[in-house]
């Protein structure tokens, strides 16, 4: 093994990106073969590839105990699309959790009646932590609460969602419930975003939205004037448009900017490609509409993820440009493993080497991010190797290189152990 693979896979690697189930979730979900290896992103390339919707139903269905029968609903398909990056993280859960080798039938069988178990706590972090090397995982689980997590409070570590704010959806019964405040007009609404990061502000990681899947990336300024005609009309129960939709979400993202900025929490933003098959308005994803919004705020430390695929090269020139822009690989080396390292190698050329994370998992459950995490460290080697040959970089500098992007940079943009020095002491004082 070279000097630089066994550094890129000793690293502990900072996962910046998931959806992890929390523990008792996991805990209360029985585990199933089929369900470990294909509840993620593949089974939007099984329908692309011609599987039906109640196939891949089916295929997940853990209290149907026929594994031979689940599988052949999807068999074809999925040898159609065994070798795209979702396919290839499928083989990567199956070698490492079951030690498959070819996914059939008989050894799917083999391995449902081999590893028929309950599972136990502590089983989730250990296959994170000691499986995947991972040094903590950042997760999205789409609410604002960020509470410590019992199970591991150090390891889990949580983004205050503001997607459905910046789509102009505003949930007035569940502010109330959650911050104590009635938003009655604009102002309160504010007041309601404050309580939400003085609440969490001290234990969140980060601030999340993924509302490109609902509405364009194309931020404009707007004044409260505008604002509070549309909140209005919503909390009067009336139609609003979507361009006056537009506007409230506007509104509320440059709020979340601001605090996010006031709290030192980065801004996380979904750009590019979009989970799912079927539907992607791409004139929504492109992250170059991000540019006022990054120009207005340059307080505020944006972390742009997924590589804005296919729109990789606009998203080079954005953290080439400003300050404030930090790129998030997360979900990438899955989509599009040899887009991910060509766009690597070209941003090493391109920008400062300090502005980019190299992986988040974006997954649900733990050997998901693990075969994840395994993409992006063969991803890495093989981008970083590809320098060294062509002599752009010594092997030496590589590793210097993979420290950065793996671990280093992750740490100097989010307040790792800020965070967790907060968590640890509202934990070990019952003040929370």
């Amino acid at each position: 093994m070279s000097d630089l693979k066994e550094h890129i896979w000793q690293t502990p690697l900072v996962d910046t990106h998931e959806h992890q189930w929390k523990e008792n979730e996991y805990l209360q979900t029985l585990p199933d073969v089929l369900v470990e290896l294909f509840d993620n992103y593949v089974t939007a390339d099984l329908v692309v590839a011609g599987a039906s919707h109640e196939a891949v139903k089916k295929l997940l269905d853990a209290s149907n105990p026929d594994v031979r029968e689940r599988f052949g609903g999807v068999r074809t398909a999925w040898e159609a699309c065994r070798y795209t990056g979702y396919g290839e993280a499928v083989r990567l859960i199956a070698r490492l959790a079951y030690g498959i080798e070819e996914i059939t039938a008989e050894t799917l069988e083999r391995a449902q009646r081999e590893c028929i178990r309950v599972r136990q706590p502590g089983e989730r972090l250990r296959i994170l932590r000691e499986e995947g090397n991972l040094d903590h995982v950042q997760v999205d689980d789409f609410c604002w609460a960020c509470l410590p997590d019992d199970s591991a409070p150090e390891f889990f570590l949580y983004d205050i969602s503001w997607a459905a704010f910046c789509s102009g959806d505003i949930d007035v019964e569940a502010l109330y419930r959650e911050t104590g405040v009635e938003v009655r007009d604009l102002s309160s609404l504010r007041h309601a975003m404050e309580a939400i990061f003085d609440r969490f502000g001290k234990f969140a990681i980060a601030v999340k939205a993924q509302h490109a899947y609902d509405r364009t990336l194309r931020w404009l300024p707007r004044e409260d004037g505008d604002a509070v005609t549309v909140l209005q009309k919503l909390l009067r129960g009336e139609q609003v448009t979507p361009e006056e939709k537009l506007c409230l979400g506007d509104w509320c993202w440059a709020r979340g900017a601001e605090l996010a900025a006031e709290h030192n929490l980065p801004f996380k933003i979904h750009t590019g490609y979009l989970a799912g098959w079927g539907r992607m308005p791409v004139h929504y994803i492109p992250a170059g509409n991000l540019w006022e919004l990054l120009a207005t705020y340059p307080q505020t430390r944006f972390v742009l993820m997924h590589i804005a695929y296919p729109y990789n090269d606009e998203l080079v020139a954005l953290a080439k440009r400003y300050p404030n822009v930090y790129i998030d690989m997360c979900w990438a080396w899955s989509i599009d493993p040899y887009s991910a390292g060509d766009f690597l190698r070209r941003f090493l050329h391109a920008a400062p080497i300090n502005k980019i994370f190299v992986f988040g998992g974006d997954t649900r459950l733990p050997w998901a991010a693990v075969a994840y995490a395994t993409q992006a460290r063969q991803g890495l080697l093989r981008a970083l190797q590809a320098e060294v040959r062509e002599k752009s970089i010594n092997e030496r500098e590589a590793m210097a290189v993979a420290t950065r992007v793996m671990r280093q940079n992750q740490y100097e943009c989010f307040d790792i152990e800020g965070r967790r020095a907060n968590i640890l002491h509202v934990m070990r004082h019952g003040i929370l």
